[in-house]
């Protein structure tokens, strides 16, 4: 596929700003990692060997410990495996050795997974020696393991939310600008009525009703979310419209579907690509505000917000707050950064103040 010689430009203008450029590289790392998570953080063993058998639990339905020798019929702690088989590596002096041997993940915790000591409560410190390299929280469960989780599901909730707001926004935004009259004074004085209405209330109400998973929080953003982005389409379909193009366009007989999606809506949306890096940004706040409030994401969700009221109410344990303080900084300013490189990226002006 050609690219367009304007995308081309685009696109080096992108890479000058280094800040934005590396930003992008290292999120789109990160969200690899996280589509791989159950290979790096994880109770269950990426492989296991066992009298000349390989067995994937990763990604398979689970094992009891009886598949590999332990006597109990629930699913296999595989911890307890590889010590067991340290065990009998060690205590076969002289005996050929078995090949039983497992690998587990960097981090072999789930986010789920309550891990208790005989001589303390929880939250444990970060420790290298129990595994737990950020600590543990109030339950017991891996810090860092409930960060990973809790990042795939901001940015999966926040993609899906931008992309169900811009789809109705630029839909109705470019039909109000683009047919105008009636039309469009109906769709502004419905918009100015239903951006009266306080989001936080209308949660508040659905949270006492049913318990919010996922999906409800989705669409309930996605009824208020989707008003913003249409002023700006509106504002630049209207604009694009009064060019010369559109008139000739109209004078070789092209249709309204054609004018609107083969000439308006590509120069129009290019100055709408500018606000997606933040509107990223507003769905994972979003998400985290609403979790932190309790109004969220139901426990034992792993979610930032969560583990932000744990670490605010035990600032006894700094490990806790630190964390996901640290971790949503990082990331709001890689977007933040990527946000300001496609701005400039996409301006029509040839220098720039971020260089």
């Amino acid at each position: 596929m050609r690219l367009n010689p304007q995308t081309i430009k685009q696109w080096r203008r992108f890479r000058r700003i280094k800040r934005g450029y590396y930003s992008l590289i290292v999120l789109i790392a990160l969200l690899i990692m996280t589509l791989l998570a159950e290979l790096l953080v994880n109770s269950r063993a990426i492989v296991v060997k066992y009298d000349g058998e390989y067995y994937f639990p990763t990604y398979a339905d689970f094992h009891p410990g009886r598949t590999f020798g332990l006597d109990y019929a629930y699913e296999t702690n595989y911890r307890e495996l590889e010590a067991e088989f340290e065990r009998q590596r060690g205590s076969d002096a002289g005996v050929p050795d078995s090949g039983n041997w497992l690998l587990l993940p960097p981090i072999p915790f789930n986010p789920y997974e309550t891990d208790f000591r005989d001589d303390a409560f929880p939250p444990y410190a970060p420790s290298l020696e129990h595994r737990h390299y950020l600590g543990t929280d109030i339950a017991g469960r891996d810090i860092l393991a409930r960060l990973v989780y809790g990042f795939r599901l901001a940015m999966s909730f926040a993609v899906i939310l931008l992309a169900c707001n811009y789809f109705i926004g630029i839909a109705i935004g470019c039909a109000m600008g683009f047919f105008g009259g009636i039309f469009d004074l109906l769709f502004q004085r419905l918009i100015e009525i239903w951006s009266n209405v306080p989001f936080l209330y209308v949660i508040m109400i659905v949270a006492s009703v049913i318990v919010p998973n996922f999906w409800t929080l989705v669409l309930v953003m996605v009824i208020f979310g989707w008003m913003g982005m249409t002023w700006y389409m509106r504002t630049s379909t209207y604009k694009e419209k009064a060019r010369e193009y559109v008139a000739a366009a109209r004078a070789l007989g092209a249709s309204n579907s054609r004018i609107v999606f083969r000439h308006i809506m590509p120069n129009a949306i290019s100055i709408i690509v500018t606000f997606i890096p933040f509107s990223v940004a507003t769905g994972v706040t979003a998400l985290t505000a609403l979790d932190y409030l309790g109004f969220g994401l139901p426990p034992p969700t792993p979610s930032w917000g969560e583990l932000l009221a744990q670490g605010t109410a035990n600032l006894q344990s700094p490990w806790i707050v630190t964390s996901v303080v640290v971790a949503m900084t990082v990331v709001l300013l890689m977007v933040a950064y990527i946000g300001e490189a496609i701005r400039e990226a996409f301006d029509p002006k040839q220098f720039t103040y971020y260089e």
